[in-house]
């Protein structure tokens, strides 16, 4: 909620003109709720000013991935994920790069209903 008010205040990253990114830095089946990690990303065309939110500078890195459009409720997601990692990864030899996987929301709850929610995931290669 705090990144969202952020964006509409500062305009910095406008919600309908901006891609919106999550990185997964954890595995939250795996990982107690209060070491998990998950940031919620907006692309911006110029620096970010110091602020209160939280909201920092920072870049994805660009190089070869996987990707897969997961379409439905975001509860599923891991469903997609999942088959990443255990089915295709597997079978393609491909190698993991040193970067968690991480989603681009494509729409939203808001303006979407919940079945036509379009999740484009990221798994970063070699």
């Amino acid at each position: 909620a705090k990144f969202i008010a952020w964006r509409r205040e500062t305009g910095q990253s406008p919600i309908a003109s901006s891609q919106t990114f999550g990185i997964a830095w954890h595995d939250p089946q795996t990982t107690p709720p209060d070491q998990f990690r998950f940031d919620i990303c907006g692309s911006v065309h110029q620096p970010i000013a110091e602020n209160d939110v939280g909201v920092v500078n920072s870049e994805i890195p660009g190089g070869r991935c996987a990707v897969v459009r997961h379409q439905g409720s975001l509860d599923s997601l891991p469903e997609s994920v999942w088959y990443l990692f255990r089915e295709w990864l597997p079978a393609s030899g491909e190698t993991l790069r040193d970067f968690p996987v991480f989603f681009q929301y494509l729409n939203f709850v808001n303006e979407v209903a919940e079945h036509e929610l379009l999740t484009d995931i990221y798994l970063p290669l070699r």
